[in-house]
């Protein structure tokens, strides 16, 4: 079961790093409610859909995968938000769960003979 987790987290702690830096650096550029809604409802999703995708390419589809890309925009919430943004930790969660099973269809292993 250890051997599982740290399997897990070898091949994806690289896209939860990205993600982790852009639900952090990208409020800082947030100067007015333009700038913060296309950071909200563009960037952030946007960045969440291709590491999720190219996740699920090279690695295929992972259950866990969205949980903990969501579970890393909860501080952000505090620090940068308040509590209305919960909503978007369902909205970045929905689209890493569409682009890591995407791209896992896409990859899907193809069986030996």
């Amino acid at each position: 079961m250890l051997e599982k987790i740290k399997t897990a987290f070898k091949e994806s702690w690289v896209y939860w790093l990205i993600i982790a830096v852009l639900y952090y650096l990208l409020p800082l550029i947030m100067r007015d409610v333009v700038s913060a809604m296309l950071v909200l409802w563009f960037a952030l999703p946007l960045a969440c859909l291709v590491c999720s995708l190219h996740h699920g390419v090279k690695r295929g589809f992972r259950w866990y995968f969205f949980i903990v890309v969501a579970l890393l925009f909860v501080p952000a919430i505090y620090l940068y938000f308040n509590s209305s943004a919960w909503f978007y930790t369902l909205l970045y969660a929905g689209v890493t769960l569409l682009g890591s099973f995407i791209g896992g269809v896409v990859c899907r292993p193809k069986k030996r003979r």
